[in-house]
């Protein structure tokens, strides 16, 4: 069980999450041919990289100072881990699948996060975030719906 003590810390860990999914989607743009595809998940990877950045901004610019009380009791940290994509996608749709996981995870990590500081700024910071990942999952869910559900 993981708790973090510091808002540090918890910066650290979101700016590693941002990281993972920067390289995740730009790997599953290396991944296809497809030249609407490749873009779709360089977009992502530019918004994530964007949110990776704002993390780190606020970190070293020493916004938050404010500890956690008794730290934050189980993030259930692995259940927002998603399992590396295999090595060759087998199609559009496994992709848009993955990518859905791993934003409703994102979701779920920040929520998670912004409940548990009672620092006002950081609360919209992560709440914000959220709101963020939540977009990128729907953009995905719609990406499906247009072209993997309406095909069957």
């Amino acid at each position: 069980m993981e708790k973090f003590k510091t808002i540090d810390e918890i910066l650290e860990y979101a700016i590693n999450a941002e990281q993972d999914a920067v390289d995740f989607y730009t790997n599953l743009a290396e991944k296809t041919n497809n030249i609407a595809v490749k873009k779709v998940f360089l977009q992502n990877a530019e918004e994530e990289r964007g949110h990776k950045l704002h993390l780190e901004k606020v970190k070293n610019e020493g916004i938050f100072s404010e500890e956690f009380k008794d730290g934050v009791p189980d993030l259930k940290i692995a259940d927002y881990i998603v399992v590396k994509p295999p090595s060759k996608i087998d199609d559009y749709a496994d992709a848009l699948r993955l990518a859905m996981h791993r934003e409703k995870g994102a979701f779920k990590l920040y929520t998670r996060l912004s409940s548990a500081t009672n620092n006002s700024s950081l609360k919209k910071l992560f709440t914000r975030l959220a709101q963020e990942e939540a977009n990128h999952k729907l953009k995905f869910e719609l990406e499906y719906d247009e072209f993997v559900l309406r095909e069957n």
